[in-house]
């Protein structure tokens, strides 16, 4: 089990005409992800609307903001139990074996053309054994073929740019195995949250992007970057690709600075610290129904 408390604050200008505003900021609560404690802080005076999907376990903040400044503050103490495996033992799940609710992360999506990379996966992993060691090869690939470099893609960058430029960021990457796997019948899924464990060399600390593949009538944690420790992701939102899990969307006139992020491991209630750490062993904070 692993204690990690975070905070962020995010801080925005509201254009004359004001704007609505949906948030993906609050931590999941899943069977391995508790959520022990939280704190939520606007700044402006009006009516939050907190809703919560019932399948995603997605949290959703939605509310109108007036013309000037806002600042929106959130934190929270989390207990994340993961769930462990040997690789060895998850095997790929046939499409007609698979649960109605997974169906939708085979398909290929806005920022996932996987219709588009069918012959490259296929190519490249059709011949490997099928099941988790087949999903670190396409993982291994993307990470070895994309340099993580900050500031290098936009809002429409998709996975087939990233094949083409071979630089991005972490949702990139993410986007990029998604589609992959999705190519050669694998569902995955985009994940959204925050990590413990970056290296400082990338930055002050930022929301994090990694997948989720469907192997083993479970949904295991990839992160195709390769620049944090997914023994330390905090889960916001999943969906098929980015644009169903985005921390925040703005419907209407607004600027913004940076998003001030700060997370630490804590000890647990018999003061036991633990820290993430690298384990071979495959990661789930999902249980077999989420």
């Amino acid at each position: 089990m692993v204690r990690l408390g975070f905070s962020i604050e995010l801080n925005y200008q509201v254009a004359d005409a004001g704007c609505d505003f949906i948030f993906n900021i609050h931590a999941a609560q899943t069977r391995q992800q508790n959520v022990l404690g939280e704190t939520l802080g606007i700044s402006q005076i009006l009516q939050p609307d907190l809703y919560t999907d019932p399948v995603s376990h997605n949290r959703y903040l939605k509310f109108r903001a007036a013309p000037g400044p806002l600042t929106v503050s959130y934190g929270a103490t989390v207990e994340i139990h993961h769930h462990q495996e040997q690789p060895e033992n998850l095997g790929e799940i046939g499409v007609l074996q698979l649960p109605g609710q997974v169906l939708a992360y085979l398909y290929p999506s806005r920022y996932c053309q996987s219709d588009r990379l069918h012959r490259l996966a296929v190519k490249e992993f059709g011949h490997l054994r099928q099941g988790y060691s087949r999903v670190q090869a396409i993982r291994d690939w993307v990470n070895q073929r994309v340099t993580f470099t900050s500031n290098s893609s936009t809002g429409y960058t998709t996975a087939v740019d990233t094949l083409i430029d071979e630089s991005g960021v972490c949702r990139d990457f993410a986007h990029l195995m998604i589609a992959l796997c999705r190519a050669v019948n694998i569902p995955a899924r985009f994940v959204s949250g925050i990590d413990y464990g970056a290296d400082p060399s990338l930055g002050p600390t930022d929301f994090h992007a990694y997948v989720e593949v469907y192997v083993g009538h479970r949904w295991y944690m990839f992160d195709p970057s390769g620049t944090a420790i997914p023994m330390g992701f905090v889960r916001f939102a999943t969906g098929r690709d980015a644009a169903d899990a985005a921390f925040a969307t703005m419907f209407g006139g607004v600027s913004s600075s940076a998003p001030l992020i700060r997370i630490e491991a804590l000890p647990d209630a018999q003061g036991n610290l633990v820290l993430p750490q690298h384990v071979s062993d495959a990661l789930s904070t999902s249980g077999t129904e989420d």
